[in-house]
Formats: C-alpha cells, structure tokens, sequence
C-alpha cells in the first residue's frame, strides 16, 4: 500500500478536529453550564489544578478518541476512516494499544504543553512571563516541525511515526489497482 499524502492526512486531521470541536462545544456549552458552580473554582484557583481540569475534560478524551481509533479493527479515527487511510506499524500490521498511547502522547505534548503556558499567564504563578512566552515559541517551533517533517521524508512519517514506528498507509486503492470513491471537493 502506498503512504497517505501530506494533504489526505490534513483532511483527515481537520475532521478529527471538527470532532475534538464538536466535543468541545459540548463539554463548554452543556456540562460547564450545568455544573458550573462545581468546576468554575477548579479554573480560577491555580494554574495546575485549572491545567489538570481541562486535560481531564478536553485533552484526555480527545486522546483517547485517538488511542482507541487508531489501535482498532479500522486503524484509524473517524477522519482517517473517511479519508481512507490507515495507522500500521513497520510491518503493515494494526498497531496495539501501548503504540497507540506512546504515539498518541507524543502527537499531544505541544498541545499539552502549550496549556501549561497559557494558565500560567492567566493565572499568578512564579515562572516569569519571559519563560512562559519562550516555552509557547518553542510549541509554536514544534508544531512547525509536526507541519514540515511529513514533507522531508518519502513515507510521509510525522515526528511522532518515527518515535511510535507506525507509517499511515492510503488503502483507497484496491488490490486491482482502482481507486475507491473519495470526495475531496468539501475540503
């Protein structure tokens, strides 16, 4: 099978996205309205508890979104699933839940990362803002390289392919060489 292009991954990574999205818009629309009087503390009082308040309602689902998709009998999330195409490891094989976990954890540290910078300019804490905005250019340099790394490379592996050792194969193409329906017009 022939490695996912740079761009079908980018579609598939804006679908996920409009999940995570969707997510979201419900966890902040729906349970932050109603009980909000329970976790609106959990915001205010430290940058660490509100850090590990939004990985608990945002990043830790929408990783395991990730984990359990890409470890599954489809290998893929729902974006990868449209757009055809599949995680595998080295050897073509579906990948097991630790490779999973490990690729998708390192897939989510800037993003994680980048939270951790962002409460504690929000919040008072004792790292000066000159450390903060440093560490958020450095997650704004990592996510560049995410961006660039795919296109250095024939088999289009992103920076955490080569620590996980998965490869995204296109499987739009059958055994007889036919393409399968794909419409890319919406994107």
């Amino acid at each position: 099978m022939p490695y996912a292009s740079f761009k079908i991954r980018i579609y598939a990574f804006l679908l996920d996205y409009l999940v995570i999205l969707i997510y979201g818009i419900f966890v902040l629309g729906t349970i932050s309205f109603v009980f909000r009087s329970y976790i609106s503390h959990l915001f205010s009082s430290s940058p660490v508890t509100a850090e590990l308040t939004g990985f608990l309602l945002i990043t830790l689902p929408a990783s395991l979104y990730f984990i359990v998709c890409e470890c599954s009998k489809w290998q893929g999330t729902l974006g990868k699933r449209k757009t055809g195409i599949r995680v595998v490891d080295s050897f073509g094989q579906r990948i097991g839940i630790g490779r999973s976990a490990f690729r998708t954890a390192i897939k989510f540290l800037p993003w994680e990362v980048a939270h951790f910078g962002i409460w504690r300019l929000m919040l008072p804490t004792d790292f000066s803002e000159i450390t903060i905005l440093m560490v958020l250019n450095a997650v704004n340099l990592v996510i560049l390289l995410y961006l660039i790394i795919p296109l250095t490379n024939k088999k289009r592996k992103n920076v955490y392919d080569w620590f996980a050792g998965t490869e995204v194969k296109d499987y739009r193409l059958s055994t007889k060489g036919q393409a399968e329906s794909l419409d890319t017009s919406a994107f």
